[in-house]
């Protein structure tokens, strides 16, 4: 299973669009500062102050971040998941904490809160079994 929260390449990564941002910040007031009239060390704090904005900000966007799968929907084969809806033989599934289509392989149907099991994929639909029938 994968661990929750965020990994230091996450945070490099966001660290990084940041930057641009804050040179655009820097450059401001350092020509801003002449013509405002600014002491120096409203600058700093100025520049602390946005710089705590995006470490506050990072907790919230840090899934933005992390890197994602190039293998297109192949990573769910395997996982489970719960129908949200009957599928007859189409419907929804939640994996993960995501909503996916999906559809039964068979002829058989999956009632509303019966666990499945993925089986394959095709394009962005599961095709899933019931979780007593997984190979």
């Amino acid at each position: 299973m994968k661990k929750q929260g965020w990994s230091m390449k996450t945070a490099a990564r966001y660290a990084l669009f940041q930057i641009p941002d804050i040179l655009v910040l820097v450059l401001i007031l350092i020509f801003g500062r002449h013509w405002l009239n600014l002491p120096g060390w409203s600058v700093w704090v100025l520049i602390g102050v946005w710089v705590g904005k995006d470490i506050i900000t990072f907790y919230f966007v840090w899934r933005l971040y992390e890197p994602t799968s190039s293998k297109g929907t192949d990573w769910l084969i395997g996982a489970d998941g719960i129908a949200e809806e009957r599928l007859a033989p189409a419907g929804y599934i939640r994996v993960h904490g995501e909503l996916w289509r999906a559809e039964v392989i068979g002829s058989g149907t999956i009632q509303k809160g019966e666990r499945v099991h993925i089986q394959r994929t095709r394009g962005l639909t599961l095709l899933v079994v019931p979780e007593e029938e997984r190979e």
